[in-house]
């Protein structure tokens, strides 16, 4: 017969080896500091190469991504904002939640998952193998597998006319990149990842008061460094976007949803809007590999409904007239 009440010593043991258990399984997926703040493992091919001579010749280089992976989405946005398909190929890698990898859908370069990709070019026995990677063909070896410093290099990759670092912004745009990467960027896996209530705690505060600064901003002018569209915009987007969808319900972010701050969201509709992003965006799989896979913060493995899409990128809810868009910064091919 089951106990429909168990004794207390029962519960309070359970609930020790769980906590104990879930300790070092939270280890294996993010480590923490003393205090239980996450910390972010350094990624590998950090040093920023020299723009290669073959940048402009077809095919020479990949842009290997994850769907699900907010990091790799810079990248890929800086890809299509600035139409670099002609030069640079892209890759979508898929999550193997059984080996903790990411494998290609087809053998890439002679390799089956990106972790053999790495140790190809060198990577330390036991390194993470991470997106966004840029892989070079002619050399065989991958070039910079950072985010933050990868999304710069495309930047200046021949190709569109966009520069994503308009110089009259270029100090508003890196101190907002700056803020963004800590408290918001990172910060919601901050939360996700925090041991106690006091590393969640601050975490959470930093992020709703980032996001309250960016909602200033964004009230007196159309992206976050000013007029034009640049490198701080497409470092918010990948989280944003993925806000209610998956960091709110999983990662416990959901003090404030979006809709109550209007500028952001009209932000996020007018960034959605821009040519190539809404194809970078697939719902399905991002929630699919955040709640299928991170099991120490979901353990049971179900995903839950969540909202369309489509209704994160309309017109704010109960408003009208605050969110028509901007004229695009992104210059359109002539016939």
């Amino acid at each position: 017969m089951a106990l429909l009440n168990p004794p207390p010593w029962l519960v309070r043991g359970a609930r020790a080896a769980w906590h104990w258990q879930w300790l070092r399984l939270m280890e294996g997926l993010g480590p923490a500091d003393a205090a239980g703040h996450y910390r972010r493992p350094p990624a590998g091919f950090a040093a920023v190469p020299a723009l290669p001579h073959d940048a402009a010749r077809p095919a020479a280089h990949v842009l290997i991504v994850g769907r699900s992976c907010p990091w790799a989405h810079r990248a890929w946005l800086v890809w299509s904002l600035r139409q670099l398909g002609a030069s640079i190929d892209l890759e979508v890698v898929e999550p193997d939640p059984q080996a903790g990898r990411w494998r290609f859908r087809q053998p890439f370069e002679g390799c089956a998952s990106l972790r053999e990709l790495y140790a190809r070019s060198g990577a330390a026995a036991g390194a993470r193998a991470t997106v966004p990677v840029l892989y070079s063909r002619g050399q065989r070896q991958v070039l910079l597998g950072e985010s933050a410093r990868l999304i710069e290099l495309l930047n200046r990759w021949p190709g569109q006319a966009l520069d994503l670092d308009p110089p009259g912004q270029a100090a508003a745009t890196a101190a907002w990149r700056e803020r963004l990467q800590g408290a918001v960027n990172d910060g919601v896996y901050r939360c996700g990842f925090a041991r106690n209530q006091a590393a969640y705690d601050q975490a959470e505060t930093a992020l709703f008061a980032t996001l309250e600064g960016a909602e200033t901003a964004l009230s007196r002018q159309p992206w976050l460094a000013g007029e034009r569209l640049s490198l701080a915009d497409v470092q918010l987007f990948p989280t944003l976007i993925r806000l209610e969808l998956v960091y709110a319900p999983l990662f416990g972010v959901s003090r404030r949803p979006l809709w109550q701050l209007p500028a952001l969201w009209a932000w996020r509709r007018r960034f959605f809007g821009l040519p190539g992003v809404a194809a970078s965006c697939d719902a399905e799989a991002w929630r699919r590999d955040y709640f299928g896979a991170l099991f120490p913060l979901h353990a049971s493995g179900i995903v839950p409904a969540g909202p369309p899409l489509a209704t994160l990128v309309e017109p704010c809810p109960g408003r009208s007239g605050d969110d028509s868009p901007a004229p695009s910064p992104v210059p359109r091919p002539t016939a």
